[in-house]
């Protein structure tokens, strides 16, 4: 009798380190807020990892496609039918985040028989102001984590995943350091650029230092982007339409970093 609940600690260790593995090789995703907005950022190779959930929420993920796909649709379908039997101004992301998908991902966490989902999520909302944005940290066991910690006197306006703690933990740093969320796009563009290099940066260099140079920065973007390509989304703080979210040109993200 006394084994059985050691077996079960010892097996949520274990997937808990199986899992991170996994995440591990997954390529950061900065969201900030700035005037007009909030802005995804992420490099990829070839699948999607941006995405809309509903008019003013957007998500973005690293980890298996497949299971990516589950959350997303499962996402999708949440909000959709709180907007269908309330309103879609009662759709709201804390609502979606706290009360459907976090015990969705912590029932299959905790079941040490069944897969779990691998996969790490960060959902944003726009506000009518930066202020008003929301950020949510969502983890494959059910976690969530607000943008800041609970001693920030105000929200920072940004929140980023990497597949590694070092990763985002870097991310973070530099944010904090020269994020600011009344820039204009262009500026949060080369700051989400920045921020997403150290994070890769982290990947193959966990000793990396707390403050590369821009100069070693680039480089490190120069040399991912060889194979991949910048994937950016933006929720637009002011429309004609309810929906918000749509994703930037290649042709829009040249000109916008070329300068």
């Amino acid at each position: 009798m006394i084994e059985e609940p050691y077996r079960w600690v010892e097996a949520i260790a274990n997937r808990r380190e199986y899992i991170e593995t996994q995440l591990a090789p997954g390529s950061p995703i900065a969201a900030l807020s700035f005037r007009d907005g909030i802005l995804f950022l992420t490099v990829g190779r070839a699948r999607q990892k941006l995405f809309e959930i509903y008019d003013r929420i957007a998500m973005g993920a690293i980890g298996h496609p497949g299971d990516i796909e589950r959350l997303r649709m499962a996402a999708i379908e949440l909000a959709s039918t709180e907007g269908f039997t309330r309103s879609a101004a009662d759709v709201s992301l804390r609502r979606l985040a706290f009360y459907s998908l976090s015990p969705l991902l912590k029932t299959a966490f905790e079941q040490v028989y069944g897969a779990p989902y691998l996969a790490r999520m960060i959902f944003a909302e726009v506000g009518a102001t930066p202020a008003d944005d929301l950020f949510l940290r969502v983890e494959y066991d059910g976690a969530i984590a607000a943008a800041g910690s609970a001693a920030d006197a105000k929200p920072p306006g940004f929140s980023v995943i990497g597949g590694t703690a070092r990763g985002t933990e870097l991310m973070e740093e530099l944010l904090r350091r020269e994020h600011d969320s009344s820039s204009t796009l262009k500026a949060a563009l080369k700051v989400a650029l920045d921020a997403w290099s150290v994070g890769s940066m982290a990947r193959r260099e966990p000793a990396v230092g707390e403050n590369p140079s821009r100069e070693t920065l680039r480089q490190e973007r120069e040399k991912e982007l060889q194979s991949a390509t910048v994937e950016a989304g933006l929720l637009e703080r002011a429309g004609t339409s309810a929906i918000r979210y749509r994703q930037m040109s290649a042709e829009e993200l040249q000109e916008m970093t070329s300068a």
